[in-house]
Order: C-alpha cells, then sequence, then structure tokens
C-alpha cells in the first residue's frame, strides 16, 4: 500500500512527511485565529474566515486525502455534522437506500428528512443477496448510503457491487468506513464516490475529540454543495480537535493492527462458548460476508463485534454491567475496550436484536479482555 511513494504506515508516522519551512519544527502548528488579513492589495491569499476553512484543519484533510486516494476531503467537528452536510443536498421526491440495521444516528437522520423534507427512503436488509437492487428505483434513486461493515450486526456489504448497482441507476455511492479505516480498507478504490468517518473513532483513536470526515473520488458539483453546506451549517473542525487528530492518526496502523489482533482472539475464543448464541466478526471463517471481507479488506478484520448473548436482552444486560475492563460506555475505536447493549441505546426504533452486546475492542492484553468476559458472563 503506498501513496505518492510512501507507505500508508510512512505517511501517517510523520503526520503527511511535514517539515515547518521556517523553523524545522516537525509537528504542525496549531493555528487558532479565526480571521486572515488581506494582503497590501486588498486580495485574500490562502484563507479568510476560520468558518470557511484554517490552515491546521487543511493539514490534516490533505493526509485524509492521501491516506483514501481522494481528489479531497473535509473535516467536520463531528461525525454527524459530516453526515448532515453529505445529504443536506436532497430534497423532495429524492430517494435514498440504506441498511435497515445502519448506525441509529444517521437513520434517524433520514427519517426525519423523509418526515421534514419529503425525501423519500427505503431500507434493505444487507444479508440478502438482491435486496439492495431491489430497493433502487432507476432514476429517481440520488443516494445509496452503505456501512461495511454494518454497525453493529458486523454484516458485509460488498462495496464493488454496490457501486455497479447505484451508479447503473444514476446514483452515487456513499460508504460510512468508520470501523474500517483506510489503513484496512478504502472505499474509493472499491468503487464508492464518497466516503464517510466518524474520525471520532479510529482516526482520532483516543476518546479526546469530536470529528467527522468525508472524502471524494470526484471535484465535482455535489463536493461544491457538500463544502458550501459546511460553511453554511458552521461545520468546520477547530484547529485544536485537528491538531488532536493529526497527532492520533499518526499511531492508526499500530492501534488499529493490535486491536484487530486482539478482535479476532476474542471472536475464537467465544465461538463456541455455551453462554453465547453467537459471535458476529467478519474474520471468523464462519461469518457469511467473510470471504467478501477478505477481498475489499487488507490485513484485517477490524476491531469490532458482538455477542448474542444466551438468556437475551436481561442477560445481556447483566454481562454489561459485570465487565471489569470492558467499560459500559457508548462509542469505538479508542484504546480502551468498550461494551455496550446496544438496543438500549438506540431506542424504541431499534433494529439490533435484544441480547446483543456490541464490543469496541482496544490495545490491552487479549487474554486479559477475555478473561474479564469469562468472568462476566459467568
Amino acid at each position: 500500500m503506498t501513496r505518492n511513494g510512501l507507505s500508508l504506515d510512512t505517511l501517517l508516522a510523520q503526520g503527511g512527511h511535514f517539515v515547518d519551512r521556517e523553523t524545522g519544527a516537525v509537528v504542525p502548528p496549531i493555528q487558532p485565529t479565526t480571521t486572515f488579513a488581506r494582503n497590501d492589495r486588498y486580495e485574500v491569499t490562502d484563507y479568510i474566515y476560520s468558518r470557511n476553512a484554517n490552515p491546521t484543519g487543511a493539514h490534516v484533510e490533505a493526509v485524509l486525502a492521501k491516506l483514501e486516494g481522494a481528489e479531497d476531503a473535509l473535516a467536520f467537528s463531528s461525525g454527524m455534522a459530516a453526515v448532515a452536510a453529505f445529504f443536506d443536498s436532497l430534497g423532495a421526491g429524492d430517494h435514498v437506500v440504506a441498511p435497515r440495521v445502519m448506525y441509529h444516528g444517521v437513520a434517524d437522520l433520514l427519517r426525519r428528512l423523509a418526515d421534514r423534507r419529503g425525501v423519500e427512503v427505503s431500507f434493505f436488509d444487507a444479508t440478502g443477496a438482491d435486496a439492495l437492487e431491489a430497493a433502487i428505483r432507476p432514476g429517481q434513486t440520488s443516494v445509496v448510503w452503505i456501512e461495511t461493515c454494518v454497525n453493529p450486526t458486523w454484516d458485509v456489504i460488498d462495496i464493488r457491487t454496490a457501486a455497479k448497482v447505484a451508479h447503473n441507476a444514476g446514483a452515487v455511492l456513499g460508504v460510512d468506513a468508520t470501523a474500517t479505516p483506510p489503513v484496512t480498507l478504502r472505499a474509493l478504490e472499491c468503487g464508492a464516490d464518497i466516503v464517510f468517518h466518524s474520525a471520532t473513532k479510529y482516526l482520532a483513536g483516543h476518546s479526546d475529540l469530536l470529528a467527522g470526515v468525508l472524502a471524494t473520488g470526484a471535484m465535482n458539483e455535489r463536493w461544491q454543495e457538500i463544502q458550501a453546506a459546511r460553511t453554511r451549517m458552521g461545520g468546520v473542525l477547530g484547529a485544536f480537535e485537528a491538531w488532536l487528530l493529526l497527532r492520533g492518526m499518526r499511531t492508526l496502523h499500530l492501534r488499529y493492527e493490535r486491536q484487530a489482533d486482539n478482535a479476532l482472539a476474542i471472536a475464537r475464543h467465544f465461538e463456541s462458548h455455551t453462554g453465547i448464541e453467537a459471535v458476529l466478526y467478519p474474520g471468523l471463517e464462519s461469518h457469511p460476508g467473510h470471504e467478501i471481507a477478505r477481498q475489499q479488506m487488507t490485513g484485517s478484520f477490524g476491531a469490532m463485534l458482538s455477542l448474542l448473548i444466551a438468556g437475551g436482552a436481561k442477560a445481556a444486560k447483566r454481562v454489561a454491567t459485570r465487565t471489569r475492563l470492558f467499560l459500559p460506555a457508548t462509542s469505538l475505536g479508542g484504546v480502551e475496550s468498550l461494551i455496550e447493549h446496544r438496543a438500549s441505546v438506540e431506542g424504541p426504533l431499534s433494529a439490533v436484536p435484544s441480547n446483543l452486546l456490541r464490543l469496541s475492542v482496544g490495545i490491552e492484553r487479549a487474554d486479559d479482555l477475555i478473561a474479564d468476559l469469562e468472568q462476566a458472563l459467568a
């Protein structure tokens, strides 16, 4: 894996191959200013106002574009700010197709667009072989939005197939790749038009900032609309958060490799456990999406997995409150391991099984994490 002759690992470790020309500093500076002076001819130089863009954010965006093999990337103040900007261009009568099981924040936004703006939304079963194609309306569908892997059941959607189906219908394909950062999957290379990350998660990796990212394969009219929406809604990422994000990304490849190794060890250990009905993890050969995941992911199968606990919702909640290392908290991608009863978090509209526990596996020792889950199950 290379970008401009550099491996992704090297590109990340060096913060985008940065050295400050004036000082020789190897870490980019934080530029917190809100406004920028014009030159002596009263011309705008590179920046005018930080709600549009700022130098620290521009640096992290350049690194992200290189990571994704993108024409451009935009950083936002949160993941949902990025998603909102993406869908802002939709109007009455536009049709969106998305998975029935997906991140509930985006599903809620789509329902609101349907209620308030007249956008039509169809949810499809990601486990169905032809369900996506059946949900599309050629000539009317504007956006196909998918996750890979699907949160929190970790079903695997074939991006290349989804891209072909979407493009044949005249739609764009947006991919939420939050759980599969570009050190393991590059959705644009698989045919996606735009890729999204909640950068709060793996890209930043330390549970200490909010950020979202969109990267595009083409600098087209839709991308210009997204840029304008970010400015209009004030969704730009702040300078300090951009600096933190870049710092976190420097160790992304190391963190993610350790986390994915831990997740695979946990999945294999509990695959036949009597207290667990099923382990949902695409790295297991028994997973129905394993072969697709192997083809479109590089080197690992991710660090997210879910357990279906025997005994139903009550038993699952009990396990989630008895772990000692896994913290009962909502998020994913940080260095610390988290556990949550997902249906409780998502609320009454949740399509998630009531006995599902979602695990975000951190960088702790795998045997310690396994022992923690064992004692909680016992």
